[in-house]
């Protein structure tokens, strides 16, 4: 297998003395998982950061080893992650994608949403800006997955309406494509929660 593509950064899991684990979303190829030599080293540190767009090359010799991937950053959520709103938000979204989707397994319209909702977190003013892509991505992502999902978004403007929802939308992704691996995922999703109460007023 070698495969060039377009890819969001979704988890990165430290393996050996300095590489990694990185799971990555494609367009055409899905949730990749591969590995990246060097990837705690000081030059990809700042790459292998969940929510970074990257170009990736894959190569794979066999079936039974991981691809290994080549990473160059296009894209840096880094600034952001000093923001307690926005990292929460990151951190949120793309532990949901590489928990929730399989392997392998295109989704593309995932991936626009997900590169879409990522610039909205960036470079919205405030939370507000962004809650609605954020419901939006939950919903597309339990009808991608077959649970359908309640499309009746209440507008922007209603900010307790748009945090009942996200609380309606949070026990669907509990209990189905997260309900073998929802502890630490929802831990996330949790402090995303509270740190979006607190602007409720």
């Amino acid at each position: 297998m070698h495969i060039r593509a377009a890819a969001i950064v979704c988890a990165v899991r430290p393996h050996g003395e300095t590489g990694a684990v990185v799971r990555l979303l494609t367009g055409d190829y899905g949730m990749i998982a591969s590995y990246v030599a060097g990837a705690r080293g000081r030059q990809l540190r700042p790459v292998v950061i969940p929510g970074n767009a990257v170009e990736a090359e894959l190569n794979q010799r066999s079936e039974a080893q991981l691809p290994f991937a080549r990473l160059e950053l296009t894209a840096s959520r880094g600034p952001w992650l000093s923001e307690p709103l926005p990292a929460a938000a990151i951190g949120w979204v793309t532990a949901l994608t590489a928990a929730a989707l399989p392997e392998r397994q295109p989704y593309p319209s995932l991936y626009l949403a997900l590169s879409a909702l990522l610039d909205a977190i960036c470079h919205a003013p405030s939370a507000r800006g962004w809650s609605e892509a954020l419901l939006g991505y939950e919903l597309l992502l339990l009808r991608e997955l077959g649970y359908g999902g309640d499309d009746d978004r209440p507008p922007p403007a209603d900010w307790p309406a748009t945090l009942a929802a996200l609380d309606r939308i949070g026990i669907l992704l509990e209990r189905y494509p997260l309900a073998d691996r929802r502890g630490d995922v929802m831990a996330a999703r949790a402090m995303l929660r509270e740190r979006l109460a607190r602007i409720e007023a």
